[in-house]
């Protein structure tokens, strides 16, 4: 027997402002929390990663990043049925407090020169209880909103979930780039805290208005009627058309959404920085210049949505991202390093070596040392940011170093590094001839992708799934997508840089996935589920 729940929706609900808020600020702490981390990556592995080559401290600080959204679908798991089953209001404010007093916590860590191991455990251990308590927060937040939204508006509100989103980025950036102008060489020694130590005010004002609000009254009118689920967990996954639906939603929109938006926030911050050696503050600028200039995009592409439908804005930008990764991150080079590019034009660099004594320098446990003459070097050019061709050479044949006309036998590091500084490779980019503008340009193009696919996303996925199993089945799905494919995205495409020695190698990660998501969603979402009027009220599988 089916129950029909009716809203409204003639009308916005009571209090859509503070529902709006209230949604809003705990995305905008998820958010600030996220970018906060990946922009202080290169600070945090040498506070908590000491003990481990310089490598792989920053690729394990990337793995220490992407552990807390590995545990992203367990927390969709736990607030999920807490919130089918409990109600989302009383769920919305656990997910606040634990994933805010994490991001707090981790402002007050010793860090490894005065806890040893332990410093690193407790960094990951808090990175682990972050990722739970996001794991219910985006649900909470895209449902909570959707709800209440009367239907031909509902996209448009729920970008404001995405909006505040990338202003918690950007708050991020600008709170860093003040800490890095005011105190220093003191921030990377303990200034670095103050940002974390920062959360804590917004926890309280969010906390504040978060209690303030009231129950989503769909909810409210499926427990009174009795109609709310008992196991929703096992209602999501033992129905195949619920389970299809998740499947639908991780490959046909999750994935490709999610390596969209990493692309133009994390992985084009760490490019500049770890890359082409643009200094850290000036990078965190030009990222939030681009994103703040996006930010009404979101409003625009989710109104959008609200006329034409979730299913072309969404996969539009998944492919356009897909086709212009590669020219657009070759031009940020070109602007903003342009001593690297005609380096690399006049004397590229090859490595003649054994492919066998060449490891993968992707370490998930820190406990491997790359100590061979190919590790050595490559290891250099990689963290030196110095794109380099691999040569296969017989077995036990010393490794070669070829930069332009110049050859080095053997991992004479301080010889290679000599020769590179002689051949034009500089060791950071020089500000006078870095064009601002069009690597804020070329940003905020990646940035216009972004709002296209994340904008709609919210109402897309609320859409998709029944009323009763809402929070479970729309929360699971995406975080997976976001822990398993998002987390660990920067760590991966790193690795493969490091590996292959092409510093834009790392981009067929993003690539991949956004184009077998535009191709899975264009075969499998139906465009009547997500044109802004399917009923929140379906107690059935769409």
């Amino acid at each position: 027997m089916e129950v029909a729940v009716t809203l409204d929706a003639s009308k916005p609900a009571h209090g859509e402002l503070r529902i709006l808020v209230a949604s809003t600020l705990g995305t905008l702490i998820e958010c600030y929390d996220f970018f906060l981390y990946g922009s202080l990556a290169s600070v945090l592995s040498k506070q908590f990663f000491a003990g481990l080559s310089e490598q792989t401290q920053f690729i394990f600080a990337l793995l220490a990043f992407g552990v807390g959204f590995a545990f992203r679908p367990l927390g969709a798991l736990i607030f999920g049925r807490l919130g089918d089953t409990k109600g989302r209001k009383s769920t919305f404010v656990v997910t606040l407090l634990l994933m805010g007093c994490a991001t707090f916590g981790v402002g007050l860590l010793p860090g490894y020169q005065q806890w040893g191991s332990a410093a690193p455990a407790l960094l990951i251990f808090l990175r682990v209880l972050q990722g739970i308590g996001i794991g219910g927060e985006f649900g909470g937040a895209a449902i909570f909103v959707a709800e209440h939204a009367p239907p031909d508006r509902r996209g448009a509100n729920t970008s404001w979930i995405q909006a505040t989103g990338a202003l918690g980025m950007v708050l991020a950036l600008l709170v860093v780039y003040a800490c890095r102008s005011m105190f220093g060489s003191e921030f990377d020694r303990w200034a670095w805290r103050i940002p974390f130590l920062l959360s804590g005010v917004m926890l309280i004002i969010s906390l504040y208005v978060r209690l303030s609000i009231s129950e989503s009254p769909l909810f409210l009118k499926m427990k009174a009627e009795g109609r709310t689920s008992r196991r929703p967990i096992a209602e999501t996954f033992g129905s195949w058309a619920n389970l299809k639906m998740i499947l639908i939603a991780l490959f046909g929109l999750i994935t490709g959404v999610t390596t969209v938006i990493y692309t133009a926030q994390i992985y084009a911050l760490f490019f500049l920085s770890r890359t082409l050696r643009v200094d850290g503050g000036t990078t965190g600028l030009y990222v939030a210049i681009a994103l703040t200039a996006a930010i009404p995009l979101f409003w625009v592409f989710g109104t959008l949505s609200d006329r034409i439908g979730r299913k072309p804005v969404i996969l539009t930008g998944c492919l356009l991202g897909a086709l212009a990764y590669f020219p657009v991150f070759h031009a940020i080079t070109h602007y903003g390093n342009p001593a690297l590019e005609s380096a690399v034009a006049a004397s590229p660099v090859t490595v003649y070596a054994d492919r066998r004594s060449c490891n993968f320098q992707f370490d998930p446990i820190g406990q491997r040392r790359f100590v061979s003459e190919c590790d050595r070097v490559k290891a250099l050019l990689s963290r030196s940011g110095i794109p380099y061709r691999n040569a296969d050479v017989s077995p036990l044949s010393p490794v070669v170093v070829w930069i332009g006309d110049t050859h080095l036998q053997g991992a004479d590091l301080e010889a290679v590094q000599s020769n590179l500084e002689r051949a034009g490779y500089p060791a950071s980019a020089d500000p006078a001839r870095i064009n601002g503008v069009m690597v804020v340009g070329m940003l905020f193009l990646m940035s216009i992708f972004l709002a296209m696919v994340f904008a709609p996303l919210s109402a897309a996925l609320v859409e998709m799934f029944p009323a009763r199993i809402r929070y479970t089945a729309l929360s699971f799905p995406y975080h997976v997508g976001n822990g398993l494919v998002g987390g660990f995205f920067p760590a991966i495409a790193f690795a493969i840089v490091s590996q292959t020695g092409n510093i834009y190698a790392g981009l067929w990660y993003p690539v991949g996935f956004s184009f077998a998501t535009a191709i899975v969603g264009f075969l499998f979402l139906k465009r009547e589920l997500l044109t802004g009027i399917e009923s929140l009220n379906n107690d059935t599988a769409c």
